[in-house]
């Protein structure tokens, strides 16, 4: 692995830029934090975009996201440039969890699965949210990856430290003909 591939694998997403938010240049973020305004203490951070690095200068949050002044950036135009921006960190500047149970997500990339007898499944290769909640991407042995929800009933045991989750994959669920849905 080189080195700009150890500065990425490093990094944590930490918020996504969105929209503008009116005229005088700031911007509306999803914030990855439990506290979205603490997103502010970890500026400057570097991007998905090759050699932009933003710095928040103001932020307040607005209802699910927070509206923020961004350094370099004083009008609407500008700040529309910025939509879809990926905030990051480097692991190293958030603080250590501290029971077994917290870890941060990026630290399960690259876990190996394995199944409750202890074979080998695949890989963690993802944690998505498209707003129902976490969902685990699996890259099995042989095959596609696969999605699953990020319950303890799949994954019952994380094991950062040793590397591996354990996984129970879900039974095909049993569908009452009464209770199925028809397309008319």
């Amino acid at each position: 692995m080189d080195s700009t591939e150890k500065k990425f694998k490093n990094r944590v997403l930490m918020g996504q830029i969105g929209a503008a938010h009116g005229i005088q240049g700031q911007v509306r973020i999803k914030s990855h934090t439990d506290d979205p305004l603490a997103l502010k203490k970890y500026s400057p951070f570097s991007t998905n975009r090759p050699g932009l690095e933003i710095t928040i200068n103001k932020a307040r949050l607005n209802k699910t996201v927070i509206v923020a002044s961004i350094s370099g950036v004083a009008d609407r135009t500008t700040a529309e440039t910025l939509n879809g921006v990926k905030l990051y960190v480097n692991r190293d500047q958030l603080p250590e969890t501290t029971n077994e149970d917290e870890f941060y997500q990026a630290d399960l990339i690259g876990l190996e699965v394995k199944l409750e007898n202890g074979d080998k499944y695949g890989t963690v290769t993802a944690i998505q949210n498209h707003g129902a909640g976490d969902v685990l991407e699996i890259r099995p042995i042989l095959g596609p990856s696969e999605l699953y929800m990020f319950t303890k009933r799949i994954i019952p045991e994380i094991n950062v430290a040793e590397g591996f989750v354990t996984f129970i994959p879900p039974t095909e669920i049993e569908v009452d003909e009464e209770e199925a849905f028809e397309a008319e």
